[in-house]
């Protein structure tokens, strides 16, 4: 699948041949004596701890930006919680108030960042 001189091509066609494998799960040009462990390490089904199944090799992106149990911050109290729980969470945790250094009065931490914008 790349550009080879043509003074190079026959040999390079005989060394293919004999020596690569395309991968029939992602078209990958594989060595042959590798294609067992790429197969296995690659594309085996793994299941996340969210209960989706996928190829090991999609896990750790899985993982980072689109599992339900993947760990995320409160904006309000830096809290690691689980993804799916942050909303909840945050509804809870921004109607928490604290008061203004400025006019003293009490404000949702969810509205603390806008408040001196509106605060006399």
């Amino acid at each position: 699948k790349k550009d080879i001189p043509a003074v190079n091509f026959i040999i390079h066609e005989i060394h293919c041949r004999r020596n690569i494998e395309i991968c029939p799960y992602c078209s990958d040009s594989i060595p042959k004596s590798e294609m067992k462990n790429h197969i296995e390490s690659e594309h085996v089904q793994v299941t996340c701890k969210c209960r989706m199944k996928m190829e090991n090799s999609l896990l750790k992106d899985h993982e980072a930006s689109s599992c339900p149990l993947r760990p995320v911050l409160c904006q309000f109290c830096d809290l690691q919680l689980a993804f799916n729980k942050l909303q909840e969470h945050e509804l809870y945790c921004g109607a928490r108030t604290e008061p203004c250094g400025r006019c003293g009065r009490n404000v949702l931490l969810r509205e603390l960042r806008e408040h001196p914008r509106l605060c006399g």
